[in-house]
């Protein structure tokens, strides 16, 4: 075990050496640092971290700094819910990420302008947005990876500077927010540890993988925050690492924002890594080494530091002023103007987001399999529309969300689509062995329909809203039924059970309970068959009851006190044996065609999960194939002779044997229009236009282990196998034609400009995503070989939309960082010699394409860092 206390003598004499104050250029830090003199450092500490107190001597009201926005603004009601990162990757769309980025900040200030300026905020009420997550995605068995763009650096990072962009707006003196990329450096899996797992990359991979994305954040999206990760980096925790955050970021980058740490990272640094005896010491290792703000409470320790002389206030000081400058730039400190005041409550969920939404689930959706040109569907088809992710919520929502005003499962889509009487419906089965899922509309009926007779009520009692809910799956995050109060409502839920055949089954509650400025959790209460299961509070968010059934159906009652904290309520289930299987088959039988709506979900892949069934653990997943309830569905479905078209709801590479499917669309975690992408895809009124981010590869064995952070046989980059589908894979219903290459290029000092003309061969509109991979010449000296072995790498691409029978060339300007390669050393360089580029619609050998060959002139030419 590693203990490195820090040296109290040492800090003492290095303290005193910057005890000065600290100069200031910028006119609004220098208005900060001017306020805060005189103020206790208990008011100062007070002020670095998250849940900063009101304090009137500065005219600060309560702020709490945590806000989320990966795909939409999350966790404070209803929001625009767009497709989760993975899926946004999936459009290769920096363009589209800006006008993403545009609404959830818009969103946002609409939230925040509905209270007064002066108004105290709570937890995911503020303008601080701990977004993107641009770690890269080495491993598809890291649970959290569905959060990223992938496992390109130059693909993460454009995307990361369109999406930044549209989060700060045209001016960085008035940004709309502020955006913070995450986490800095190298964190990526697995969960298990996380706290205190010591990643020990070499210098090559280093530089060649894991900061490319982070030094774009900064140098071109010019990213006003950035938060530190969990993990130490050779042996440092990353957030008291000098080298990263001091030199690399602040120094080589030229970064002048602030860095927050990741939540109770700054405390992990002597609870878990033991590089320090005491919160005293690691909040001041952490101070020093550049984290300027703590999420968390670790911060509380400073003025004690401080009396040690372990850091010296004017440290403190520094990483106040840069923090409390951020406030005062989005105009809500320190009497700075907000020109974004004007934004209203009402700019939130609007039409225009709505199609925003949509457009994104179109482009992120990825045709890897289309056998026979199955797909687009013909007009008047029957569906059986199968699998436990065809209607569900979560599905859609993934993790770090918003709540969705008029969400659409891929079966809502399909029925709105092709029409309900062409469209059969069944679970089939969980998701994973032993994983409930949501109860389906199948097993619930009340007056003859599907589901269950609802009344929602406000908190007199009185009755304002009856309906019939399909299924108890619902979003309460801060947002209630249209004319309840999110602060207070109460539910009932009747109706029948409807089991699919006799066996023993479990049945769930699961309720998921805020966890922060809680004041208190729903109360629920549920009766099966005229006996009461349960009464009150959910101890873990989640019970079970274990059942046995003959297949007759019972009567059912679920009630709801909502308090306004808690974030849901789902009724869900592990069916009995075989059961809803052999329903599935039996109403395959009466269908055209099958669409298996199959996959993961955010219950099974995610941060720091409770979950341990086969094949998950912890949030991760110890395999990467279909689970074996869903690969054994398919393969019965299969075998029904119909054909199956396979639509993979997940936020990772899934292995699965694709002889089983006719045709397999990738749909990730597709956002609340998720439903109407999909039927808009499969039925032709949208073009598939997505490509992967990551690699499918074709088993698990094909992984080095999780642990290791080397990237020898990871990713497209350095992968010597034959994938299930490869990074940048994508298929189209038209066809794309690639000729006349050209290539201008001059010495490793220049950037390199290839065209090809592109033509629509087919007889429908469509876009195409052109990629270009260059292949360096190989070092010819011992130092700078390179181990892993790159393949290619991605060195430009673009999105193009061609009508039928047009044809466009299109030019793609290579800057010399894309061109260069790293050595062991960690030292960047482009090389002089022959290079050979691919220019087409995937990897090279994938689909359409052409190679071009050019030559640099020149001497080497190192790269700054």
């Amino acid at each position: 075990m590693r203990l490195l206390p820090v040296s109290s003598a040492l800090a003492s004499v290095m303290a005193l050496a910057l005890a000065a104050p600290l100069a200031h250029a910028d006119p609004v830090e220098q208005q900060v640092a001017a306020a805060i003199k005189g103020v206790s450092l208990e008011r100062k500490a007070a002020q670095l971290q998250s849940t900063a107190p009101a304090d009137p001597g500065l005219g600060l009201p309560a702020y709490d700094w945590w806000n989320e926005g990966l795909h939409g603004l999350a966790r404070n009601g209803v929001a625009t819910v767009f497709p989760q990162a993975i899926g946004l990757a999936a459009t290769w769309d920096p363009a589209l990420m800006e006008r993403v980025g545009t609404v959830v900040s818009t969103e946002a200030r609409a939230r925040f302008n509905a209270q007064p300026a002066s108004a105290d905020r709570r937890i995911y009420q503020g303008l601080t947005i701990w977004s993107p997550n641009i770690n890269i995605f080495r491993d598809p068995r890291w649970g959290r990876g569905q959060e990223t763009y992938g496992e390109d650096p130059l693909l993460t990072g454009s995307l990361a500077v369109g999406f930044i962009h549209g989060l700060q707006g045209p001016d960085l003196a008035h940004p709309r927010v502020i955006a913070t990329a995450k986490h800095l450096a190298v964190h990526s899996g697995p969960e298990a540890g996380r706290d205190s797992f010591d990643v020990d990359p070499s210098p090559q991979d280093l530089e060649w993988t894991y900061l490319p994305q982070f030094r774009m954040a900064v140098t071109q999206g010019h990213a006003l925050s950035l938060m530190c990760a969990y993990n130490s980096l050779a042996g440092m925790p990353a957030c008291a690492n000098d080298a990263l955050l001091n030199q690399r970021v602040r120094k080589d980058w030229g970064f002048t924002g602030f860095v927050v740490s990741d939540c109770d990272a700054i405390g992990n640094i002597w609870q878990f890594h033991h590089h320090a005896y005491d919160a005293a010491e690691a909040s001041a290792a952490a101070i020093r080494g550049g984290s300027d703000f703590n999420c968390g409470t670790a911060y509380s320790a400073l003025p004690e530091a401080v009396r040690r002389g372990l850091v010296s206030e004017a440290e403190v000081d520094r990483a106040l002023v840069r923090s409390l400058s951020a406030r005062a730039r989005l105009g809500i400190a320190f009497i700075q103007p907000d020109p974004w005041r004007a934004i209203k409550p009402d700019q939130v969920d609007t039409a225009d987001h709505r199609a925003l939404a949509l457009e994104a689930a179109r482009k992120a959706m990825v045709l890897v399999q289309n056998n026979g040109g199955v797909l687009p569907l013909k007009p008047g088809v029957k569906l059986a529309v199968i699998g436990a992710n065809a209607d569900d919520l979560g599905v859609l929502e993934a993790n770090y969300h918003g709540t969705a005003a008029a969400p659409v499962t891929p079966l809502e889509g399909l029925r709105a689509r092709f029409g309900a009487d062409h469209v059969v419906y069944a679970q089939g089965s969980v998701l994973a062995e032993g994983a409930p899922v949501v109860l389906p509309e199948t097993a619930l009926a009340a007056d003859g329909k599907p589901g269950l007779a609802a009344e929602y009520r406000d908190a007199m009692g009185k009755l304002v809203l009856a309906r019939q809910d399909r299924r108890i799956d619902f979003n309460l995050t801060r947002a209630a039924p249209a004319g309840l109060d999110p602060a207070r409502f109460s539910a009932r839920w009747q109706g029948m059970l409807v089991p699919p055949g006799p066996g023993a089954w479990r049945l769930a509650i699961d309720a998921p309970q805020c966890w922060k400025d809680c004041h208190r959790h729903d109360d629920v209460a549920l009766w099966v068959g005229g006996k009461q299961l349960h009464a009150g509070p959910l101890g873990k968010a989640r019970v079970e009851f274990a059942l046995t059934s003959d297949g007759t159906p019972q009567p059912i009652r679920l009630e709801l006190e909502h308090y306004g904290d808690d974030e849901g309520l789902r009724l869900m289930w592990v069916p009995p044996a075989g059961a809803e299987e052999a329903k599935a088959l039996a109403v395959a039988k009466d269908a055209d065609v099958i669409v298996a709506v199959l996959g993961l979900s955010p219950d099974l892949e995610g941060e720091a999960l409770q979950v341990q069934v086969p094949g998950f653990v912890g949030g991760d997943r110890s395999e990467i194939e279909l689970p074996e309830p869903q690969a054994r569905l398919l393969a019965n479905l299969r075998a029904t002779g119909k054909p199956v078209v396979a639509v993979l709801a997940t936020g990772s590479a899934i292995a699965m044997d694709e002889t089983l499917a006719d045709a397999v669309l990738v749909a990730w975690y597709p956002g609340q229009a998720g439903g109407t992408a999909l039927a808009d895809i499969l039925s032709g009124a949208s073009n598939p236009s997505g490509r992967l981010p990551v690699t499918f590869y074709r088993h698990t064995t094909d992984l080095p282990a999780f642990v290791d952070y080397g990237m020898k046989e990871r990713t497209y980059r350095f992968f010597s196998g034959t994938p299930l589908w490869g990074f940048g894979h994508g298929l189209s219903y038209t066809r794309f034609a690639y000729a006349n290459p050209a290539v201008k290029a001059a010495d490793t000092k220049s950037p390199v400009t290839l065209s090809v003309r592109l033509t629509n061969q087919g007889n429908r509109a469509g876009e195409d995503v052109v990629q270009a991979y260059v292949v360096p010449p190989i070092p010819t000296h011992e130092a700078v070989l390179t181990e892993p072995v790159l393949q290619h790498q991605l060195a430009g691409f673009a999105r193009v939309n061609l009508a039928p029978g047009k044809m466009q060339t299109v030019t793609l300007t290579l800057d010399p960082r894309s061109l260069s390669v790293v050595d062991r050393r960690g030292t960047r360089r482009v090389l002089p010699g022959a290079y050979k580029a691919w220019i087409g619609d995937g990897q090279p050998g994938d689909g359409p394409g052409t190679w071009v060959e050019f030559t640099l002139a020149g001497q080497a030419q190192e790269m700054p860092k």
